[in-house]
């Protein structure tokens, strides 16, 4: 007698709605917000004559496709201690709603589509670069998080990587300009990141994770450093003065500055979490008007 088999049920709208929106919630769209961020102003400032919109777009979908196959490979490979932590476990992965093949295979197809469009729709520098970001990002910086807080500093490589990929995009070269617009992301991480290693040292430490070192139970290295990696990020912004449009482009970045030494300050006489917040939301704000400023002030 043959047996029978239940038909599988078949995939709800409402299921469907929600399949899609833990596969968009992979990719960290709010990252991806500050990387499309960043690569734009690196492909402006490295444009000469009309900003060409397409090749603009086609190096932002690629950009995009990259960053949120990285962000997506990442959660792939911090699954387990994802679970661990209260920020991240009702992430799709650690709460079940994705399984593991679902989100490794998700994570490649990203990443390599990503790779191959800007190779065939911009240019292979961008390409290389991307890759190399997706690369280091997963291979050097995911796993050290685990073993030294020097991840922090390793990370910040990646991490300013959209800005080259946006001045490949536009000129297929990198220049001293580039670098220098490369070394502004490099630093505004380190009081962006330090900030958030302190508002969740004890679910960091509960999952293994290497974030601020061992010696420093009261905050006061890391909030030193803060502080430091703050002045030395506003000093470098001031230095495109002697080939800016002068008084206005000093002025935005000094009241930009002031406005997060302001707040680095003030967390440097405190370690409340309240205080580490606070920063970490002015660094959001500061970021997109250093880059207005150097937007608007480009000759």
């Amino acid at each position: 007698m043959a047996t029978t088999h239940p038909m599988p049920k078949p995939l709800s709208l409402q299921m469907l709605k929600s399949k899609l929106r833990d596969y968009y919630t992979l990719t960290k769209p709010e990252v991806n917000l500050l990387i499309l961020m960043t690569t734009s102003a690196g492909y402006y400032l490295a444009s000469r004559g009309p900003l060409r919109i397409g090749g603009l777009v086609n190096t932002l979908v690629g950009t995009l496709l990259v960053a949120s196959g990285t962000a997506t490979l990442n959660q792939w490979m911090e699954r387990v201690w994802d679970g661990q932590m209260r920020r991240t476990a009702s992430r799709p992965l650690p709460s079940g709603r994705l399984t593991d093949r679902e989100a490794l295979v998700f994570g490649i197809l990203l990443s390599v589509s990503g790779g191959f469009y800007l190779l065939a729709a911009v240019n292979a520098l961008s390409a290389l670069l991307a890759v190399s970001t997706l690369l280091s990002y997963l291979l050097v910086y995911t796993p050290l998080k685990r073993k030294t807080p020097l991840c922090t500093l390793l990370g910040a490589f990646p991490g300013a990587m959209p800005t080259l990929i946006g001045w490949a995009g536009a000129s297929a070269t990198i220049n001293r300009q580039a670098w220098f617009l490369f070394a502004i992301l490099f630093l505004w991480q380190f009081p962006h990141f330090l900030a958030i290693a302190l508002m969740y040292r004890d679910d960091y430490s509960r999952a293994g994770y290497r974030m601020l070192p061992a010696f420093d139970q009261d905050a006061r290295f890391t909030r030193a450093e803060i502080v430091g990696f703050s002045v030395l990020l506003v000093l470098v912004t001031m230095l495109p003065l002697v080939d800016r449009a002068g008084l206005l482009y000093g002025a935005g970045m000094g009241v930009a500055g002031a406005f997060l030494l302001y707040h680095a300050g003030k967390l440097a006489a405190s370690s409340s979490k309240v205080l580490a917040s606070r920063l970490l939301h002015a660094s959001v704000l500061y970021l997109p008007v250093v880059l207005a400023i150097m937007v608007a002030s480009k000759k």
